[in-house]
Parts: structure tokens; C-alpha cells; sequence
């Protein structure tokens, strides 16, 4: 099945090229993040920016039901072409983690950082020449709230209570609580800003926004062209005279198509063949600490994953450290069933640690009433890097303890549409979030859209609330410590490992340091770099 969909991924690049998934934050000073400078940067450091040309990119979780309406982006692959490259957001996160205005020139908050005011910057167009404005602001948030929303951000935008305008430019949001954070919820690639209609809603349908590149052509699930937008507001930017997007799911036809010229970048390069393109003189290798992270999630209303002894005791039979090295070959950092990654500011290591442990495994399921459980696990090559053959390490770990694992291997295609948030126990790929607040609400607190283990705690709720309002670092610290250690205790997500972003691409593309948060340079590399 693999190899049948690799070459349909060939034929679809072919034919396109030629004729035509999982996370802001932060004041000033909150985040102590570097970008990670891999030997590219140094190279890419030396070539001065410059306009023109054409690149292909190569990105693998697209499908054919993909649209340009941002409440329904989940995948990388749509929040990087559509959110990141056909369009902006008030603010972005620059390539230190740290939130800065896009659209908007600047923002500035009250004392009590209930009421945000965003100034939108002068002279703002969008791809069709008309002017981008206040309402196209405020009808894009709007497009996302409400009871009747299924937006992936409608928790993001729960708490905005009012949205009005101050004049011409300034965008004034109206919070139920005060959230230092704000800045980078609204960096959120879902909050893009699109032309309102004029009776309400946004025209999202033709694919028009204020990006630093249109869209020429569009096939989902296939692949995307696009040209140089030519009144983009960053000076200078960007680069490309035009930028192609292909989907192409299988990892050996993403490196094919490397090593044959098809495309001049691959997101997750196979570690497996990593020290053959390493060796290669026409390409390099990115590697760079982000904030994602692979886990095995457990939906907690569905038995026998609702009992919390169960789920401890899988959390015991798994021997992380040997899924890093067989799976991963080393290009991670074992985890601790906590999704908050270690630059993140106020992360902590809970304890105890969930090391291998057989005995406790045992222990724990005793403690349900178990002497043996069988359980099935859905997993595909797109739920991570190598998920099958975590699982399956998995499998062998847990049988000591008397869990006997099903791995059920799943169709790549579809998976997020037909697996995730629709099997009870998964392999999920968590871009993750730049924030502790930005990645709990849209992951586990209760109802909120991604919340894929279906938990709900009173108490990590309430923190929650209490944590984006308080300004006190030492204050903050406590709070977010004790929700990750609610998590680590009683949450349903088995995380496994602190992933790196290896990509592989061409030396003819340059750039500066890569952003450290979110995938494909904080979704922002076709307007931050270009042809050396």
C-alpha cells in the first residue's frame, strides 16, 4: 500500500509540476527561545537576499477535501501554504518564538489585559487590490466564534466577548479575562484576515487574502501554484518570483523526487536515509528544536481508556528510550507524557518520571480489576515519522506486562479525517504550540476542538482560566506546573518524544536562522527566504 501510494504521490508531482496535523506566545522577555542554527544557516547566512526565481516545495499531509476556509485547517500542509503563505495574520511569530505585528503596526493592552487594541498598518491591500479594513478584521475573527462554530480555533477566540472598531485603523478586542498572551493567540494561522461580505461572514470561497504570495492555481490534494505578490506590506519581501507546493504523502518519493531535481524541498526527511543525503554535495539537511512532539492518544470516554489506572499502566509499558533510538535512530528527546516541549517558558519535568516499568504496569492494572488487556492501536507513516514502527516496538514492550497491543496500520490517506479524533487510541503528530496557554486550550482543556483524548478536568480548567490572566512570572510558574502535572498524572496522552524538524532541500535555497516553534520555519519559509 505504501509504495502504491508513493508512485500515485510521483504521478501526481509529474503531472502538476509540468502543466499546471498539531500550539504564539509571549510578551516580551516570557520566552528564553534561540532558533536553532544548523550548518545551512551558516551557509545561507553569506548570500544576501534577493528577488527572483521559482521553488518547489514538498510538504505530506494534504488531502483532496483541503479548502481555503481557515476554520477548517488542521494540517500541516494548510497551514503552511494557505495560512503561512497566502496569507496573514494580525501578528506572527519571528524566528525567535517571540509574537510581532504582521497587519497590525502595533498592539498595546489595559492594566488589567482585558481590553487589546490592534492598529492596523497603513495602506493594507489584498490580492485583488482592495483595501483591506477594520470590519474584513473584525468578520475574520468573527468567522470563528459562536455556538454554532466547529472552527479549529473557536477555542482560541472563546474568551473575546466583543470585537469594535476605533476608527479607521484600530481593531479593539474585548476579552472576559485578562490574557497576557494575547499577542500570540492572535498569531494563530486560523486567525487570518479575509474580505468580509456585505451582509456578514468572509469570502473565503475564492481564495483572497493579503499573503506575500496569490494563488495561480490550486488542486487539492495534489499540489498549489502561486505567484509574488507584488503589494505586499513587508518591504522587500519576498523573494520568489513564485513558489509550488506538492503533496506528496510517501517519504521515498519526497527523497526521489529530491534527489531528481521534482522539487528543491522535503519536509521530514527520512531518518533512515539520512546519512545518504547527508552526503550528498547538492543538498542539505535543516535540523532544528521545535515545540513538536509525537504521542499515542487514548480517548478517555471510551473504555477501557476512561479508567485512569489503565491508562497509567500503558504509560509504564512503554520503554520511550528504545522507541528514540530503534525508531527515531536518536533524533529526539524521550518525553514524559508531557506535550509542553522544554524551551516552552514555564515547562517543568513532572514527577515521577514514566520510565519503563513493568512491575508498576502490573500494578496499576491490578488496580482496574486486570490481569491482561488487549487493546488497538491506529497508527499510519503520516501520523509521525517511523509511527508504525513505534508501534510495533510498543507491541513488544507492553506484551511483558500482559498488554497485548493490536497494531492496526491505517491508510495515510485520510488518516486525520477518518483516524484521528475518530479512533479511540491513535499516533498523533502534535506541531505544537508556543505557549503553555495556546497548546491547553486548543489541545486539553475540556471541549476544546483538538482535545483528541476527549479529557476534561475541573481543576486544569479552572488553572487555565486563572494562568492567561496573571502577569506574575513566579505566579505563572506555579500554575502552569501544577496543570502539566495534572497532565502527566491523569491525562490521556501517552507523549512519547520531543521531535526535531528535519527537512531536506536543494543548496540553491538560502535563508536566515529558522524560525524554532512551528514546522517549515514557523510556516513562514516561502516569504522568508530565497535563491542563493
Amino acid at each position: 500500500m505504501k509504495n502504491e501510494q508513493g508512485s500515485q504521490s510521483g504521478e501526481a508531482l509529474k503531472g502538476f509540476t509540468t502543466s499546471t496535523r498539531r500550539q504564539f506566545i509571549g510578551w516580551a522577555g516570557l520566552l528564553a527561545l534561540g532558533a536553532s542554527l544548523s550548518p545551512l544557516d551558516a551557509r545561507a547566512a553569506q548570500s544576501a537576499p534577493r528577488q527572483g526565481g521559482s521553488v518547489r516545495f514538498a510538504i505530506n499531509d494534504g488531502t483532496p477535501a483541503d479548502s481555503f476556509d481557515p476554520a477548517t485547517w488542521q494540517s500541516s500542509y494548510q497551514q503552511v501554504i494557505f495560512g503561512g503563505t497566502l496569507c496573514n495574520a494580525l501578528t506572527e511569530l519571528d524566528a525567535t518564538g517571540a509574537a510581532v505585528p504582521d497587519l497590525a503596526e502595533s498592539f498595546s493592552s489595559s492594566a488589567d489585559l482585558k481590553v487589546w487594541t490592534f492598529a492596523l498598518r497603513p495602506g493594507l491591500k489584498f490580492h485583488d487590490g482592495a483595501a483591506v479594513t477594520v470590519n474584513d478584521v473584525i468578520e475574520s475573527y468573527r468567522h470563528h466564534m459562536g455556538p454554532a462554530s466547529s472552527s479549529a480555533a473557536k477555542a482560541v477566540v472563546e474568551s473575546i466577548v466583543d470585537i469594535r472598531a476605533d476608527g479607521d485603523r484600530n481593531v479593539v478586542f474585548t476579552l472576559s479575562g485578562g490574557n497576557v498572551d494575547f499577542p500570540y493567540l492572535a498569531a494563530d494561522c486560523h486567525l487570518v484576515v479575509m474580505p468580509a461580505k456585505a451582509g456578514g461572514g468572509i469570502d473565503w470561497a475564492r481564495g483572497v487574502a493579503t499573503g506575500p504570495y496569490s494563488i495561480e492555481d490550486n488542486q487539492p490534494g495534489i499540489g498549489v501554484r502561486m505567484k509574488r505578490n507584488p503589494d505586499y506590506h513587508k518591504l522587500g519581501q519576498p523573494y520568489f518570483d513564485k513558489v509550488e507546493f506538492v503533496n506528496i504523502i510517501d517519504v521515498a518519493a519526497r527523497t526521489n523526487a529530491l534527489l531528481t531535481g521534482e522539487i528543491d524541498y522535503m519536509v521530514d526527511a527520512d531518518i533512515k536515509t539520512l546519512k545518504m543525503l547527508e552526503q550528498n554535495p547538492a543538498i542539505e539537511i535543516s535540523k532544528v528544536s521545535g515545540v513538536r512532539h509525537f504521542s499515542f492518544s487514548m480517548n478517555t470516554t471510551v473504555a477501557p481508556f476512561d479508567n485512569p489506572d489503565v491508562r497509567m499502566a500503558l504509560k509504564y509499558a512503554i520503554d520511550r528510550d528504545d522507541i528514540v533510538n530503534k525508531a527515531f535512530l536518536g533524533n529526539a528527546k524521550t518525553a514524559n507524557d508531557n506535550p509542553v516541549a522544554p524551551q516552552i517558558a514555564f515547562a517543568i519535568n513532572p514527577l515521577p518520571v514514566h520510565s519503563y516499568n513493568i512491575e508498576k504496569a502490573k500494578e496499576h492494572l491490578a488496580k482496574a480489576g486486570l490481569t491482561s488487556l488487549t487493546v488497538d492501536l491506529s497508527v499510519a507513516e503520516t501520523a509521525f515519522p517511523n509511527a508504525i514502527d513505534a508501534a510495533l516496538l510498543f507491541k513488544d514492550h507492553a506484551a511483558k506486562a500482559g498488554i497485548e497491543i493490536n497494531v492496526v496500520r491505517e491508510a495515510d490517506d485520510g488518516y486525520w479525517d477518518n483516524v484521528w479524533q475518530h479512533k479511540p487510541f491513535v499516533g498523533v503528530d502534535w506541531l505544537g504550540k508556543p505557549t503553555c496557554d495556546s497548546l491547553f486550550t486548543t489541545a486539553y482543556a475540556s471541549g476544546a476542538p483538538w482535545n483528541d483524548t476527549a479529557w476534561k478536568n475541573k481543576r486544569f480548567d479552572e488553572l487555565l482560566v486563572k494562568g492567561r490572566a496573571e502577569s506574575d512570572k513566579a505566579t505563572r510558574q506555579k500554575i502552569y506546573g501544577e496543570m502539566q502535572q495534572i497532565l502527566h498524572d491523569d491525562g490521556g496522552a501517552l507523549v512519547l518524544a520531543y521531535a526535531l524538524f528535519i527537512d531536506a532541500m536543494s543548496k540553491k535555497i538560502a535563508h536566515g536562522p529558522i524560525g524554532n516553534m512551528l514546522q517549515c520555519d514557523n510556516f513562514r519559509m516561502a516569504e522568508r527566504w530565497w535563491l542563493a
